[in-house]
């Protein structure tokens, strides 16, 4: 017998509730262990090849192995997982809009495999996407195996991508956060339970395999309140570059998404990258281990391993070196992913926000260097990690309390909320959408807060169609169609040609006042009748295109067919109103 069929059978007569919540803790500890074995082969597969294979000098690792890592992830994708897993938050997102929250048994481990030789190779992406992806694929699985409803499937989900992020950066109240600004369109209070105890058993498992030490260690000066007026400054900075970040890395997936032989898209994308690497070290891997000076406040020092160490030794080229980086950095990450490569966009966001506080705290100490005012550089680079955060992802406050947690920094709170909030603000000038949500958000399949328009999401319009009504042909006599309306309980009929194309309606109301005169049965025909129909509805349109087309024409049932106009069916409002007032109940049930 199966594990879960054991397991299913033990657990019997357990309110679902109840069930929730056991195997929420159980889903944690799996994602915790996740996060943990993804860390593990990172660093294993990093240390493995920097210390026994390269013996050739840095150089050759910088334009080789990245481009390498990317090749063997392709390959895996292409002959033995068979599936893209790329852009993890943004597939989980289209999971719970669109795939009733079910994701592939092999997610549960193919992007942890895959991503782990991405980015110990060298490439430049974040483990924190595929180790959410992870998490909420193992809190699918687990709740499709038990069979549980759509709405506790969902909540199990949010369960294993909280407790990944938890896992990963050691930081439970970030993993609750992450799951409710991100990932979450809706949750009851009482939905809460089974998320902390996911965050807090995979936090647990953390701290058990990876030890007690935080994700980044900072030498932080205290704060000082003649520096909000650079806090505020640096919140604009960073909801620019936010700004930047993301149109840019849209831009160049389009860009890049022209290539059509895979082979020489991960040839070209894989000889840019080492470039970028040979050029610019930092942006080698997720970038973590080159943010330890910046935020201890140490000098930055790449003598010997780049052609451009020597602009460190002039200062005012130290900010034009990691301005640079922090525009190429995007490039060098979408140049990973493109080429084959899987990793996300979380850990750039933070290294791009490090970089640019540092960039901003080093201009202004630069500028008034003759005065004995100083910058705190170091808090400036923690403190741009939750700007870029709150402004990329569009999640102020998963951003505050996740770099809060993973660098014990609660002393900043007050220059976090306000730099988070104000490049978030900055950012929604201009983006309504997150880098997670900007596309999804277009086809109309992104559940939002907005209870009703998470209901019409969830609406799927190919389950709503009434296929009772009867059909007759476009030549059929009156008497022909007296007999059908005699055998009807529809007062609407469809009219089809030869073909079964749509080609109108015809109501009893038309018919009513013929309906009872033999003499008209063999002279009159349906085409004397029909109507056009106001507005056509296609296989598979969204909710909100369907609903727009209802107040568009105020019709109360309209036509579904195929591109073709082959006739499936009739949707009414009646029966839309009646499944959203289900899916609400559903939605909003405690």
């Amino acid at each position: 017998m199966h594990p879960f069929a054991k397991l299913k059978t033990l657990l019997r007569g357990i309110p679902e509730k109840n069930l929730l919540l056991i195997l929420s803790l159980f889903v944690g500890i799996c994602s915790g262990l996740a996060a943990v074995i993804l860390t593990t082969l990172v660093e294993h597969i990093k240390d493995f090849l920097t210390s026994r294979i390269v013996t050739a000098g840095e150089t050759v690792l910088y334009l080789v192995l990245p481009g390498v890592g990317m090749l063997i992830s392709m390959l895996l994708l292409r002959y033995v997982i068979k599936d893209k897993i790329g852009h993890g938050v943004t597939k989980v997102l289209v999971a719970v809009s669109k795939n009733e929250s079910r994701i592939k048994p092999h997610n549960m481990w193919s992007s942890i495999l895959t991503s782990s030789l991405t980015i110990g190779f060298g490439g430049s992406v974040g483990a924190e996407a595929p180790i959410v992806y992870t998490g909420a694929a193992i809190g699918s699985n687990v709740a499709r195996m038990m069979g549980l409803s759509y709405r506790s499937m969902t909540i199990l989900l949010g369960c294993g991508a909280a407790g990944a992020v938890a896992g990963i950066f050691k930081a439970p109240l970030a993993g609750v956060l992450f799951t409710l600004e991100i990932l979450m369109f809706n949750i009851s209070m009482t939905s809460m339970m089974p998320l902390l105890l996911s965050t807090v058993s995979a936090t647990v498992i953390s701290y058990l395999f990876l030890g007690n030490s935080l994700p980044f260690v900072c030498t932080l000066s205290p704060f000082r309140m003649e520096n909000i007026p650079f806090y505020i400054l640096l919140g604009i900075f960073c909801g620019f570059c936010s700004l930047y970040f993301l149109r840019m890395t849209l831009t160049l997936e389009d860009k890049l998404s022209g290539f059509r032989n895979p082979y020489f898209k991960w040839l070209f994308c894989a000889v840019l990258l080492g470039l970028l690497i040979f050029l610019f070290p930092p942006l080698y891997g997720e970038g973590y281990g080159d943010l330890h000076p910046l935020l201890n406040g140490e000098e930055v020092n790449y003598d010997g391993t780049t052609l451009l160490s020597g602009m460190l030794h002039t200062p005012w080229m130290v900010p034009v070196f990691f301005a640079l980086v922090l525009l190429l950095k995007v490039f060098a990450m979408t140049f990973t992913n493109a080429g084959g490569g899987v990793g996300g966009t979380f850990g750039p966001t933070l290294f791009v926000g490090a970089l640019a506080g540092f960039i901003l705290a080093r201009t202004i100490n630069l500028v008034l260097s003759g005065s004995d005012f100083v910058v705190p550089e170091q808090n400036f680079v923690l403190v741009g990690m939750a700007g870029l955060m709150a402004g990329v992802m569009q999640a102020p406050m998963t951003a505050i309390f996740l770099i809060a947690e993973i660098s014990g920094g609660y002393e900043l709170l007050l220059p976090l909320i306000l730099t988070a909030t104000i490049s978030f603000g900055t950012m929604r000038i201009f983006e309504k959408y997150s880098i997670y949500t900007k596309r999804i958000a277009h086809t109309g399949e992104l559940l939002t807060h907005d209870s009703d328009q998470a209901v019409l999401t969830l609406l799927k319009m190919d389950d709503l169609i009434e296929k009772d009504f009867s059909p007759v042909s476009i030549d059929a006599s009156l008497g022909d169609f007296v007999q059908t309306i005699s055998t009807s309980g529809r007062n609407i009929f469809p009219v089809l040609d030869s073909g079964g194309h749509f080609q109108g309606y015809v109501s009893l109301e038309d018919v009513r006042s013929d309906m009872f005169r033999q003499e008209l049965y063999a002279s009159q025909h349906v085409y004397n009748y029909m109507h056009s129909a106001p507005e056509y509805v296609y296989e598979g349109e969204s909710m909100d295109v369907v609903m727009h087309k209802f107040e568009k024409t105020d019709a109360w049932n309209l036509p579904v067919v195929k591109k073709d106009r082959t006739y499936l069916g009739f949707v009414s409002k009646s029966k839309i109103f009646s499944a959203y007032r289900d899916e609400l109940k559903e939605l909003s049930q405690d």
